[in-house]
């Protein structure tokens, strides 16, 4: 899917350095990616102490 973004040009830059990839386009998905894991990630910390369950189970 094409989407039109409007990208501080020096975010980018700064990423590419930091990253082994060799276009924007990768560096985006894989952002993009990265995000997500730590929302799920997040989101299963804050299950944490909500659950009851039997210790000898």
């Amino acid at each position: 899917m094409k989407i039109p973004l409007e990208i501080d040009q020096q975010l980018i830059v700064e990423a590419l350095a930091l990253s082994n990839f060799s276009t924007e386009n990768q560096l985006i998905e894989d952002a993009l990616r990265e995000y997500i894991q730590r929302r799920q990630q997040q989101k299963i910390l804050e299950l944490f102490g909500t659950i009851d369950y039997e210790d000898n189970f």
